[in-house]
Order: structure tokens, then C-alpha cells, then sequence
């Protein structure tokens, strides 16, 4: 497995990953949500090239993470984390850890202050996301609780405290 930022020509790769890695049984013929927020991101002011980063297997590209930009009370610039697919013939391969890894270093190693997101504890706590509500962050929607998630980084002020804001595209996709 190796891992790059996204080049033009990935889009449609991508979406693929998503529509396989958040498919839902129940809703076979409905595109699922992650699919449309990337191309929402992708076409937005909030979208940072740098932060797109593909794992590729065998010459396939089978995982992919974004982190956009993102604000803490309208006026910190900060990252908001998602979505992270891997495709599930390749989950349970470290293949989601390997991104989470790369996109920590890649926001760090450009001086972002901080990235939030919204997943499980048990999972994210390994890359040291801490529950968003113990640094004075609060999650853009309350029923959040300790999903709702944030990591330091290298550049952090101290001072990002308040009220988190995704990018308007995670308003537009249910």
C-alpha cells in the first residue's frame, strides 16, 4: 500500500470507495451521503487539495480521506475531518488507520492548528482525538456528545474554543 494526494482523475475512484464503503443494506439504490459531500467539498471554497489523500493497493485505489476547512465561532480557521472510506474488500487491512495517520501529519506539516470530526472514540482515540466538549469546542450539533471529536496539533493557540462550523457542503448533504 502506498499513499498520495489526490491527482485529477481520482473523482470518480473516489466516489466508488464511498459508495462502496457507505452502502447501506437497507437503501441499495440510494447513492449514500459521503458520495455528494466529497463533490460538494470538492467544488467549494472549503476544499484544501493538499488534504485529499488515496491509499492504493495493487494499483487500485481502495481508501480515501479529505479534511476541509472548517471555523471555530465563525473566525478560527480550524479542519473538520470526513469523509474517511475504505473499500470493504480492503477493511481490516490498516488501510483507514494508514490515512488517518497520513492526514494528521499532512494538516500538521502545513500548520493547522486543530481537526475535528465526528466518529467513534474507540477508534479515533489511537490517533489522539480527545471528546471535542473537554477543550470548550462545541460539536455542531448536540446530539454529537463524544462522537464529536478533536486533535491538536503542532500549531495550536490554545485559543480555539467555541462553537464549531463545518463547511457549509456538510449543510447540504443529509
Amino acid at each position: 500500500m502506498f499513499l498520495r494526494r489526490e491527482r485529477p482523475g481520482d473523482e470518480a475512484a473516489i466516489a466508488a470507495v464511498h459508495r462502496a464503503a457507505f452502502a447501506r443494506p437497507d437503501t441499495h439504490d440510494e447513492e449514500p451521503p459521503e458520495v455528494a459531500l466529497v463533490a460538494e467539498l470538492r467544488a467549494s471554497d472549503a476544499w484544501i487539495a493538499s488534504l485529499s489523500i488515496v491509499a492504493i493497493v495493487n494499483e487500485e485505489l481502495v481508501g480515501h480521506v479529505v479534511c476541509s476547512r472548517a471555523t471555530i465561532d465563525d473566525s478560527i480557521p480550524v479542519l473538520g475531518l470526513g469523509p474517511l472510506g475504505v473499500h470493504p474488500d480492503h477493511q481490516d487491512e490498516r488501510v483507514g488507520s494508514a490515512l488517518m495517520h497520513a492526514i494528521v501529519a499532512a494538516a500538521d506539516s502545513v500548520g493547522e492548528p486543530l481537526i475535528a470530526l465526528l466518529g467513534d472514540p474507540a477508534f479515533y482515540e489511537r490517533f489522539g482525538f480527545e471528546p471535542a466538549a473537554d477543550h470548550r469546542i462545541a460539536a455542531p450539533d448536540a446530539d454529537y456528545g463524544a462522537d464529536f471529536q478533536v486533535r491538536h496539533l503542532t500549531d495550536t493557540t490554545g485559543t480555539e474554543r467555541g462553537q464549531f462550523k463545518y463547511a457549509p457542503a456538510f449543510d447540504l448533504v443529509p
